[in-house]
């Protein structure tokens, strides 16, 4: 006949055994996570040896292999993050501000938010098809020929946008604002009522307390949701593939100058990937590993300047 005393024994050893098998298992899923992607880096890595170069890097894309390169892909990835940035981080930032500082509580607000929410998970191909019907063909009314009525005669850039650099970044930026909407709302939120109330009580207006308290204490975390969401925009191939982006090019935007480039067309370093992949020749499997690397390259560059903006701008908050 069992005692309370060993009945609590077993319970405890069962309660301990249970613990550590779900220890044990969530270190078998991380290891089995790093095991697959340290596999795919690996056999990446080694496809791509004696294909990276300082050429590979400087050179424009070419039908043969040995002379192919990746500086229009990354130039052109250089100029959509950039105005991605440009359009986004004040569109996105300011929204967020305004429903977590401003707006009111009700109805309307509760539909915008669930409706960012939702953006959010959308797939990259619907972005992609919503930004060729609005910026690449500008649903079919803008012309040309309204900006020479208008008297612009010598007009540099195309009305509808084409397949250009903007139409690619303002695809981008569709993409990416839900992201950053989020995520600072998130940073915002997580900043104490204390440090509100207190500049409150001292006479500032809520502007004031937004920019000297509220944003700076926020920084670390906004950053952190724009740079996540530009990498998640530098790495997406789906959207750009609608819009009629370029795969082969041997120039990269910029060529008439800095002012016309945002109008130019344009590849990137995922298209780029996509159309060595296709070829037929085996040897653009290798040219396709080297992009491959350098892509990464620039996202893991992205990702890690992102935790390390985190952790430095978080050891000077002190609440």
């Amino acid at each position: 006949m069992s005692t309370p005393h060993d009945d609590y024994g077993r319970s405890l050893r069962r309660r301990h055994f249970q613990a550590n098998a779900f220890g044990w298992a969530c270190s078998l899923a991380t290891w089995c996570s790093v095991l697959i992607l340290a596999t795919l880096l690996i056999a990446v890595s080694y496809r791509s040896v004696g294909w990276i170069s300082g050429g590979f890097l400087a050179r424009f894309d070419s039908f043969r292999p040995e002379k192919a390169g990746i500086f229009a892909g990354l130039m052109g990835s250089f100029w959509l993050i950039g105005m991605t940035a440009v359009f986004c981080v004040p569109i996105g930032v300011g929204a967020a501000i305004y429903l977590e500082e401003y707006a009111r509580s009700n109805w309307l607000t509760r539909v915008i938010q669930l409706n960012v929410s939702n953006l959010a998970g959308v797939p990259s191909i619907v972005y992609g098809m919503l930004g060729f019907t609005a910026f690449v063909r500008m649903f079919g009314v803008a012309h040309q020929q309204y900006l020479l009525w208008l008297g612009f005669t010598t007009v540099k850039f195309s009305i509808p946008f084409g397949r250009s650099v903007i139409a690619g970044a303002l695809t981008l930026t569709l993409l990416s604002l839900p992201v950053v909407i989020i995520a600072s709302q998130e940073a915002l939120r997580s900043v104490p009522p204390s440090i509100r109330h207190a500049a409150y009580a001292l006479g500032a207006t809520k502007w004031q307390t937004i920019r000297a308290q509220v944003l700076p204490a926020a920084l670390p975390g906004i950053l952190t949701g724009v740079i996540l969401a530009l990498s998640r925009a530098l790495g997406e191939t789906a959207p750009l593939a609608v819009l009629g982006a370029a795969t082969f090019i041997t120039f990269a935007p910029g060529k008439k100058g800095l002012l016309q480039a945002p109008f130019d067309p344009f590849t990137a370093m995922p298209l780029q990937i996509y159309n060595w992949v296709e070829e037929i020749d085996r040897k653009f499997q290798n040219v396709a590993a080297a992009g491959i690397v350098v892509l990464l390259v620039a996202l893991l560059a992205m990702n890690g300047s992102a935790i390390y903006i985190r952790h430095h701008f978080q050891k000077k908050i002190r609440w």
